[in-house]
C-alpha cells in the first residue's frame, strides 16, 4: 500500500470518530482503525462516506498508509487498552514516528509511556482533548505535551481542527512528556467544581425558592448574558427548558439524583493531597458525587435524620442577585486552586507551563470555556510570578463586592438545610487564604504532645525547630521534622 494518509486515529468511539472527520473536514487524509473491525465498516458506510478517510483492519494496514514521519492518535480507554495498543504498534514502528494519546490518561502513566518510548527512539505526546462531541467535530481545546520534536509535525493539524478565538487556535504546545494530561486533568476538576456549583445553585432555587425548571433556565440564561457567561451555564439553561417526551415533566426531574465520575476529578485531588496544594473545592465536588451515588442510604436516612426544610421566606429576587454573585465568587476560587495545582507540578517536573497560556487554551472548545478566561491571561501576564489568582487586583475586587451576598446565601444554605460543599467550601478557602495566623499553631503543639514532632517560634527565623516536654515525664528525643 502507498503511503498517503496524514494522520491515523486509532479507536472509533465517539471522540475519536469525531475528531477523524474534523481532521477529514480541514482537508487532511486519515486513516482510521477499531480493534472491532466491523465499526470501521460501518464508519466508511456512514459519516465517512466519500471523504478522505481511510479504513484499515489491523495496525499493519493502518501504519502502512502512513506518510512518514507517521503519526498515529490513540483514542482508546485509558489504562490498559493504551499500553496494549502501544505494544502492538510500536515493533511496526521507526524512531521518529509519533504516538499520540489523545485519551484522559492518568499524567503518572503518560511519564512512564514517555520514557519508554524515547528509548526506542519514538516521539511519545500526551494530549488533552475537551469539548465533547460537539468539541470534537467542530474544534474542541487540544493540551498536547510530550517530546518537542513531535510538535512541528502534529501542529499543523492540531491547530486546524482546533477551536479559535479572536483568531487564535485553542491549541498550544505546552511542554514536556506528561504536561500536557496534567493540564487536561486539571481543567477536568475545575469541570467538577464548575458543575457542582451549578448543581447547588439549582438546588438552591428549587428547594429554596421552589421555582419551576422553567424559571430556572430564564434564571440561567440572564446568568450566561453576564459575568458567568460560560459554556456549562449556557447548557444547564437548556437543561432546564427540555420535556421529558414520555411523561410531559421537566426532563431534569425525573433523572435520578445519582452523579457517575470517570475518575479525573479524583486524580486531580489526589494530585493536591501529593503537592500539598490545598484545592479543597475541586475535592468536596468528588465528594458529592460520592454522596449522591449512596442513593438508597440517602432515601433510608431522610425519614431519620431531623432538620429543617422550609422555604426561603425573604426577598426573592434580592437571594437570585446574591446567589449569582456567590456562585462567580466561588467559580473564581476554584480556578484559583486548579492553577497554584498547575504551578506546583510545573514547578516538581519542570515543565515550565506558561500559566497564562493554559487560560488561553480554555478560551474556546472545552467545557471550562468562560468569558474571564481573558482576565485570568491577563492576571499572569502582568504577574507571571503570581502566587494565586485570588491577588490578582480584577478577582480581588470582584471578591470583595461578591462578599456580603456569598456570605448570605452560605448563612440561608444552612438555615434551610441545603447542602453547599463547594460554595460554601470555597467561601472558607477565601477566609482561610486571607487569614494571617490560623488555628495549626494548635495542631502542631498536639503533634508535639503526643509525637514529640516539633515546632517553629513566631519570635525565630523559619526552619529552626523546638521541642516540648510538655509532661514533664518525657524525654528531649524529638521525632525528624519532615512534611508528606
Amino acid at each position: 500500500m502507498k503511503p498517503s494518509a496524514d494522520i491515523a486515529v486509532v479507536g472509533l468511539a465517539v471522540m475519536g470518530e469525531n475528531l477523524i472527520l474534523n481532521m477529514a473536514g480541514r482537508g487532511f487524509t486519515v486513516a482510521c482503525y477499531n480493534r472491532t473491525t466491523a465499526k470501521v465498516d460501518a464508519f466508511l458506510r456512514g459519516r465517512a462516506k466519500g471523504k478522505s478517510i481511510i479504513g484499515c483492519h489491523s495496525v499493519a494496514e493502518l501504519v502502512a498508509t502512513l506518510n512518514r514521519p507517521r503519526k498515529i492518535m490513540m483514542m482508546v480507554r485509558a489504562g490498559a487498552p493504551v499500553d496494549a495498543l502501544i505494544a502492538e504498534l510500536t515493533p511496526l514502528l521507526e524512531p521518529g514516528d509519533i504516538l499520540i494519546d489523545g485519551g484522559n490518561t492518568h499524567y503518572p502513566d503518560t511519564i512512564r509511556r514517555a520514557q519508554a518510548a524515547a528509548e526506542k527512539g519514538l516521539l511519545y505526546v500526551g494530549a488533552g482533548v475537551s469539548g465533547g462531541e460537539e468539541g470534537a467535530l467542530n474544534g474542541p481545546s487540544i493540551m498536547p505535551g510530550g517530546h518537542a520534536d513531535a510538535w512541528p509535525h502534529i501542529r499543523p493539524i492540531f491547530q486546524a481542527i482546533a477551536a479559535r478565538v479572536d483568531g487564535v487556535p485553542c491549541c498550544e504546545w505546552l511542554g514536556p512528556d506528561a504536561s500536557g494530561h496534567f493540564v487536561k486533568m486539571v481543567h477536568n476538576g475545575i469541570e467538577y467544581g464548575d458543575m457542582q456549583l451549578i448543581a447547588e445553585a439549582y438546588h438552591l432555587m428549587a428547594q429554596g425558592l421552589r421555582m419551576s425548571p422553567a424559571d430556572m433556565a430564564a434564571v440561567f440564561k440572564q446568568w450566561n448574558a453576564g459575568a458567568l457567561d460560560s459554556y456549562l451555564i449556557e447548557i444547564t439553561a437548556d437543561i432546564l427548558s427540555k420535556t421529558d417526551d414520555e411523561t410531559g415533566q421537566p426532563l431534569v426531574d425525573v433523572i435520578l439524583d445519582a452523579a457517575g465520575q470517570k475518575g479525573t476529578g479524583k486524580w486531580t485531588s489526589q494530585a493536591g493531597l501529593d503537592f500539598g496544594i490545598g484545592i479543597p473545592q475541586i475535592a468536596e465536588a468528588v465528594f458529592a458525587r460520592c454522596l449522591s451515588a449512596v442513593k438508597e442510604e440517602r432515601e433510608a436516612a431522610a425519614p431519620i435524620l431531623v432538620g429543617p426544610s422550609g422555604p426561603f421566606a425573604g426577598d426573592s429576587a434580592q437571594f437570585l442577585r446574591d446567589l449569582e454573585q456567590a456562585v462567580f465568587a466561588a467559580k473564581i476560587c476554584s480556578y484559583a486552586q486548579g492553577f497554584q495545582l498547575l504551578r506546583a507540578a510545573s514547578d516538581e517536573h519542570n515543565w515550565n507551563l506558561r500559566l497564562g497560556d493554559v487560560a488561553l487554551l480554555w478560551r474556546g472548545g472545552c467545557i471550562i470555556r468562560a468569558r474571564f478566561l481573558n482576565e485570568i491571561k491577563a492576571a499572569f501576564d502582568a504577574a507571571p510570578a503570581l502566587a494565586n489568582l485570588l491577588l490578582a487586583p480584577y478577582f480581588t475586587e470582584i471578591l470583595a463586592r461578591a462578599q456580603d451576598a456569598w456570605r448570605r446565601i452560605v448563612q440561608t444554605a444552612a438555615a434551610l438545610g441545603i447542602p453547599l460543599p463547594a460554595i460554601a467550601t470555597a467561601l472558607s478557602y477565601y477566609d482561610a487564604y486571607r487569614s494571617a495566623r490560623l488555628p495549626a499553631n494548635l495542631i502542631q503543639a498536639q503533634r508535639d504532645y503526643f509525637g514529640s514532632h516539633t515546632y517553629e517560634r513566631v519570635d525565630r527565623p523559619r526552619g529552626q525547630y523546638f521541642h516540648t516536654n510538655w509532661t514533664g515525664a518525657g524525654g528531649d528525643t524529638s521525632s525528624t521534622t519532615y512534611d508528606v
